[in-house]
């Protein structure tokens, strides 16, 4: 009997100490103060001196100070997390090998062809038209679909209205495409709207493309102007034209099961700094791409801002794209953005 009595009342401690347990475990992730340190990753496509690193850096500094360094966040540029490959960094993120990312909308629709929707063709016609969107209906129905991929969405920052350069000849004209060997992201909708403008589209991780347009394997490129400056490819490029063809916003993500498995009042931290991290990227996106675009002059490139008339046979050029395109977008989708 004493044995029994003796054995129950062991149990009976070994239970407690675990209830125990697992409520200061749970007082300190949700009810009360958070105390648990977390060492987070983050991607960035492009290099140091682009407005993504910059804003990454000051996001992670935010982040660090507001939770008295028990939060940090090392921002690794160029993709260095992914090889080089942006498509596989946004896997990375979606798995959790990564937890947290600035990637371009045109990344994730690598993973999911509704994302192209945001930079289908010559859809947006000023900055302005842009920030509507996507702080409104646009912007929501993006980060349904995020959420579905699991990934926590923080914001929207702005890689810009795409350009394109090349080393033969100003474009002018659908016609001045014909033949013309362009770099472009790895998404079909991008490969059947160049095919369609008659150029010929080659597929690369941006990692390589200054190589490739040195050794003449492909002729141009297409990105916006802070890509372009922070990547030096006016080293390699003598042509640029100004037709703002597709917009590509930049989204600042997080693993969902991360953000998720947060102290709420570490989560408020992320989100806050985030939103800090995105305008200050937006703003510093939209003053120095002045300044951007004087210095690529002053490197020798040359600047070509098509007229209304030849803006719009290039728009009517892409059309085709709208009619193959909007049963895989799905017509709410692409509502949200027109």
């Amino acid at each position: 009997m004493k044995k029994r009595f003796s054995f129950l009342l062991i149990v009976s401690v070994i239970f407690t100490l675990i209830l125990s347990a697992c409520g200061q475990k749970e007082s300190a992730t949700t009810s009360g103060e958070p105390t648990e340190k977390h060492n987070l990753k983050m991607s960035v496509t492009v290099g140091e001196t682009s407005t993504w690193f910059q804003a990454a850096e000051q996001f992670a500094k935010e982040v660090n100070e507001k939770t008295d360094g028990r939060i940090t966040i090392k921002v690794y540029p160029n993709e260095q997390l992914s090889g080089g490959d942006s498509g596989k960094g946004v896997e990375l993120l979606a798995k959790g090998s990564t937890d947290l990312s600035y990637h371009s909308t045109i990344i994730y629709s690598i993973m999911d062809e509704r994302f192209g929707v945001a930079s289908a063709p010559f859809l947006f016609d000023s900055l302005e038209a842009v920030d509507a969107k996507f702080n409104g209906e646009g912007g929501e129905a993006i980060n349904k679909l995020l959420r579905e991929k699991g990934i926590e969405p923080l914001g929207f920052g702005q890689n810009g209205f795409r350009q394109v350069t090349n080393s033969v000849k100003p474009i002018q004209s659908p016609e001045d495409l014909s033949g013309l060997k362009v770099r472009i992201p790895g998404i079909k909708m991008y490969t059947d709207l160049w095919r369609e403008l008659g150029a010929d589209p080659a597929t690369m991780t941006f990692s390589e493309v200054f190589t490739a347009l040195q050794q003449k394997t492909i002729d141009g490129q297409e990105n916006p102007i802070d890509v372009i400056h922070s990547s030096k490819l006016n080293e390699v490029q003598k042509h640029i034209t100004m037709w703002n063809y597709s917009y590509d916003p930049l989204i600042l993500g997080m693993n969902k099961k991360k953000f998720d498995s947060l102290h709420p009042d570490d989560q408020k931290v992320i989100q806050e700094a985030a939103k800090n991290a995105n305008a200050a990227q937006i703003k510093m996106a939209r003053e120095k791409e002045a300044e951007q675009i004087q210095a690529l002059k002053d490197a020798g490139m040359e600047f070509y801002e098509p007229t209304a008339e030849q803006m719009e046979a290039f728009k009517k050029a892409s059309q085709p794209i709208y009619d193959a395109y909007k049963d895989k977008w799905g017509e709410d989708l692409l509502k949200a953005f027109q």
